[in-house]
């Protein structure tokens, strides 16, 4: 069967981020931030998905999903594209560089600083950073010293030479002292920006001040260690103790990658590489004068508006603005879908506030994956405990990178009157829930919220997600069936509303494809509408395949990873696949099938990897509101007419701009917001 491999995949979204950066329609500022994020996508990149391929190469012969080789040639093909993909990303940053400079926003160095400006990064240096400054001598007389993962370090070459001596020394560039300085400038003059990296080389003289060279150098380097979590069967730890030790075991993992400045003296590369115990190949990538450029995503604007793209204040839901009703009793009367960030997820977290000093709530479940340092969410759970409801937390301590947060949450809401679970052993819980049961007289009453992205007040402000708020009987008691499992890891409830990880999942997607290959056989027209950010799962695409063999017409919107090959003759011809990187990061699942006419909308939390399908527990929810489905409706259209951030993705992996039949610029996040602004001005 024809698959994309995953990992090139992945690294071909990656390209489509860092096109991103290329786009002149693209503000300037968040070009240069489109970097950054294409930055911290490859750190993770490395940690696990290189990291994993790596293990691979001590078992021998494995086979490699949708690749003609082993472990060891995909690892020779990603060094490849991550090398073309560097210069590409080289030629973007320095385009960017000139780009601001007719701006009148000058990047400058410790080279190119006039004595007034000099005299400014010395005394912010002696103020700030001095004290922030740890460097570390190296010898071949004591260990090398540990190297953070992810750090971005400068390695100090000290050279004398009438004595033919060189001494090497580390600099870790802080983290917690801004990256970039802006240099106070008079009114009228180009606004300069430095980098801590350049204010830390001017200052090097100072720093080894008590060594007598003849030149003093620094070239900057990282490392990016193996993220995997190795968590014992020890039966007398708790799941706690041993996610707490597992987190600390990451920090020195095995080194996957190791970026340096291409210009670093050869000798002085070959001793960190010795000390390091690395050896010349798939890790080791040349790159530029600056690493973690993840930093980039906080590029200052300057305060120029046009350097940025244009604030969109997220909207009210109509329902929730116009009425004088308590936000329970809306849900109770219809069911509300919100979408993000184009309505506002405070909603969300006024329900909860609401529930929180409620007399007649009972009781709220919910569960957590990735929460909002400053949660909004959190506060609202412990106020709901302290005024006497009882709250359960479901907590995901194996969020990646994520773990830490998560154990700490844990323990807050433990000690603030929450009851805290941990999830079901073995499976991730990753779905997005929560239930709310109150007393109305004799009767008692829940609503519930299924959605596709976390409770997460920030990243709700930047991923595109929506959520289902309602009170149908059918779905809440199901809702509550999820929470069931997690308290009885060996309760497996029968699901006929809800599509569960891994439950039912398996079966009734596939029923839902077969019902279209079905109706194509009678004659009648069958159609898939899937919009997800990854698409792996073979078992899954060969379905797909089978469909379109069969005549079913099948068109995805596919943000990341898809290893399934469209338009294929024979195999896939009556399959389009699209990607979408805009403004926002397209989060969202939605699936709809035609049904004879009769469509059958779906929001899910799953994509459609194996891990998600058979590893993870994840909820697929039915939409039965008409209203909502023409929300949904005009969503996936508005994705499928845009010709401004579009890409196809086909066999080739080329990520060319969708052609389109419109004769103006139809940018579908724009679209999406002003459809949602008109429905709130009409109402």
């Amino acid at each position: 069967m024809k698959l994309f491999n995953r990992e090139l995949s992945w690294l071909s979204f990656n390209e489509r981020v860092l096109q991103e950066s290329l786009d002149l329609s693209n503000p300037l500022v968040e070009r240069i931030r489109f970097l950054g994020i294409y930055s911290n996508n490859m750190d993770e990149f490395y940690r696990v998905r290189v990291a994993s391929v790596r293990r691979l190469t001590s078992i021998g012969k494995v086979k490699i999903e949708g690749f003609s080789g082993g472990p060891k040639a995909l690892l020779t093909e990603i060094k490849k594209v991550v090398l073309d993909q560097q210069r590409m990303f080289e030629l973007s940053y320095q385009k960017i560089i000139r780009e601001l400079k007719e701006h009148h926003i000058l990047q400058t160095d410790a080279k190119h600083l006039r004595p007034d400006e000099a005299s400014f990064v010395q005394e912010l240096f002696h103020e700030k950073i001095r004290a922030e400054i740890v460097p570390i001598m190296l010898s071949s007389k004591r260990p090398f010293p540990h190297l953070k993962d992810g750090g971005n370090y400068l390695g100090v070459k000290m050279t004398s030479f009438e004595k033919s001596r060189i001494k090497y020394a580390l600099v870790e560039i802080p983290k917690n002292v801004k990256r970039f300085v802006i240099i106070p400038t008079e009114e009228g003059s180009p606004k300069k920006i430095i980098l801590l990296d350049d204010i830390i080389r001017y200052n090097l003289a100072e720093i080894f001040s008590i060594f007598n060279y003849d030149e003093i150098t620094a070239h900057s380097f990282k490392i990016t260690r193996d993220a995997e979590l190795d968590v014992d069967d020890d039966i007398s730890k708790s799941y706690l103790e041993k996610m707490k030790e597992s987190v600390e075991m990451r920090k020195v993992g095995e080194t996957v990658r190791f970026v340096y400045d291409s210009s670093m003296p050869i000798d002085q590369l070959q001793y960190l590489m010795d000390a390091l115990k690395l050896q010349p190949g798939e890790n080791i990538i040349p790159g530029g004068v600056y690493h973690n450029f993840r930093d980039f995503m906080g590029f200052p604007d300057f305060g120029i508006k046009t350097l940025t793209f244009k604030k969109r204040k997220a909207l009210q839901h109509p329902i929730f603005k116009n009425s004088d009703k308590p936000l329970i009793k809306e849900i109770l009367n219809q069911d509300i879908l919100l979408t993000y960030p184009f309505q506002t997820f405070q909603h969300v977290v006024n329900i909860l506030r609401e529930a929180a000093i409620d007399p007649k709530v009972l009781s709220i479940k919910i569960n957590l994956y990735r929460v909002a340092p400053n949660s909004q969410i959190i506060n609202a759970l412990i106020s709901a405990a302290q005024n006497g409801v009882k709250v359960t937390a479901i907590i995901e301590l194996k969020a990646r990178f994520d773990e830490s947060n998560n154990i700490k949450w844990s323990n807050y809401l433990e000690d603030n009157g929450v009851n805290v679970l941990f999830g079901v052993q073995n499976l991730k819980v990753h779905s997005k829930l929560f239930i709310i049961k109150r007393k109305s007289g004799n009767k008692t009453q829940s609503i519930a919220h299924i959605g596709t992205g976390n409770f997460h007040e920030k990243t709700a402000n930047i991923y595109t997600d929506c959520s289902l708020l309602t009170a149908n009987k059918s779905i809440t008691r199901e809702v509550e069936k999820v929470f069931k499992i997690f308290k009885n890891n060996f309760d497996r409830s029968v699901f006929r509303e809800l599509i569960i990880s891994p439950f039912n999942i398996r079966r009734k997607i596939t029923g839902l494809i077969d019902r279209e290959i079905e109706l194509v056989k009678k004659g009648e027209e069958g159609r898939i509408t899937i919009k997800l950010n990854n698409l792996v799962d073979a078992k899954i695409i060969k379905k797909l395949y089978e469909a379109s063999s069969a005549g079913v017409k099948i068109n995805c919107i596919i943000r990341g990873i898809c290893a399934l090959i469209p338009g294929v003759e024979g195999l896939s011809e009556n399959i389009t696949v699209r990607s979408i990187v805009g403004q926002y990061l397209e989060h969202t699942r939605i699936l709809v099938f035609n049904n004879g006419g009769d469509p059958k909308y779906f929001i899910s939390s799953a994509d459609w990897m194996t891990r998600n399908i058979d590893r993870r527990i994840e909820a697929t929810v039915p939409i039965y509101d008409e209203n909502i489905k023409k929300d949904l409706q005009f969503m996936l259209d508005a994705y499928f007419l845009d010709n401004q951030k579009a890409r196809v993705i086909d066999e080739s992996q080329s990520n060319k701009n969708v052609k389109s039949q419109l004769t103006k610029k139809y940018n579908a996040q724009t679209e999406i917001y002003n459809y949602f602004q008109s429905k709130l001005k009409s109402n």
